[in-house]
C-alpha cells in the first residue's frame, strides 16, 4: 500500500511485549444482557485478557460470543469482567446477577478494538484487574 508504518504499532508492540501479570484468574466475560451472552472462543478480547491474565472460563465454547444462563456461573469463576460496551454494565447493572463474584469494570474499547487503543490497553485494564476482587 505504500503506507508507513504507523508510530502507534511500534508502541503497541512494545507494551504488549511482556504485560506483567502478577496473577491468574478464571473469569466470565458476559457482553450482553437479554440474552446473556459472553465471550467465548478464538476472539481478540479473549486473547488480550489472556495476556492480562484472565482465564476464560468460556474459552472451549464452539461458539465465539455463546448464550448462558447466570445461574450456571454462580460460582466458579474468581472474577466476572464486565466491559462497558457493547452492552454498557454498571456497578448496578449485571454484579447484582452474579452477587458471590467479584467484578471488574472494564472499558470496552480497550478490550475490543485493535488499532491505537492497543497502546494504553496492557497499563489501564492491567490497573483495573489488578484491582478488582
Amino acid at each position: 500500500c505504500r503506507w508507513q508504518r504507523p508510530a502507534w504499532l511500534d508502541e503497541a508492540e512494545r507494551v504488549w511485549d511482556a504485560p506483567a501479570v502478577s496473577q491468574r484468574r478464571s473469569g466470565l466475560i458476559p457482553i450482553w444482557r437479554r440474552p446473556w451472552m459472553a465471550i467465548g472462543s478464538d476472539t481478540y478480547s479473549g486473547d488480550l485478557l489472556s495476556r492480562l491474565g484472565i482465564d476464560n472460563v468460556l474459552a472451549d465454547s464452539p461458539e465465539r460470543y455463546p448464550r448462558f444462563d447466570p445461574a450456571d456461573f454462580q460460582s466458579g469463576p474468581e472474577l466476572l469482567v464486565l466491559p462497558d460496551e457493547p452492552y454498557r454494565f454498571t456497578e448496578h447493572d449485571g454484579p447484582e446477577v452474579f452477587p458471590d463474584i467479584p467484578y471488574a469494570l472494564i472499558s470496552g474499547r480497550l478490550m475490543s478494538w485493535y488499532g491505537p487503543a492497543m497502546v494504553e490497553a496492557p497499563a489501564e485494564l492491567g490497573r483495573v484487574l489488578g484491582q478488582a476482587g
